[in-house]
């Protein structure tokens, strides 16, 4: 039952960081200021699914590999901190900065430098967490190890 919560916490947690990582990436190239101030918006409101998830997969992950010495166990160990720092660090407050300014119309360099630092950080995190999904799946059994 675990493993299923912490299966379905990590894959809301990335589908959650990929919907907001896409919309913006959509928003900044192709749409209207008030789409980015929409898309903004719907971040901020998209965190009260998206931490409650993290929170959730990151404490059942460390429940079920607490005693893990396997290598795609420690890797996700790892990462963790790495994906939870970032979040906390760079991507809530850049969140919270970016909505305010797009929905005050101040669309200056300093949006888009933090939106840059946004999207850059984003993609670090999807990429960590696509490491983790598959260092999971293999841990079940669901993917193949490569031999040699």
């Amino acid at each position: 039952m675990k493993s299923k919560i912490h299966a379905a916490a990590g894959l809301i947690g990335f589908l959650a960081i990929g919907t907001f990582w896409s919309s913006t990436a959509i928003s900044e190239l192709f749409g209207s200021q008030e789409t980015v101030v929409a898309v903004k918006t719907m971040i901020l409101n998209g965190m009260w699914v998206l931490i409650p998830a993290m929170v959730i997969v990151g404490a059942s992950g460390m429940a079920m590999g607490k005693r893990r010495r396997d290598p795609p166990a420690v890797a996700k160990k790892k990462r963790m901190p790495v994906i939870a720092l970032n979040g906390l660090l760079i991507l809530l407050p850049a969140a919270f900065y970016l909505q305010s300014k797009a929905a005050a119309g101040n669309f200056d360099t300093q949006f888009y430098l933090v939106q840059s630092l946004e999207l850059v950080a984003g993609a670090l995190n999807l990429t960590l967490m696509g490491f983790n999904i598959r260092d999971g799946l293999k841990m079940t059994g669901r993917l193949r190890r490569r031999q040699g």
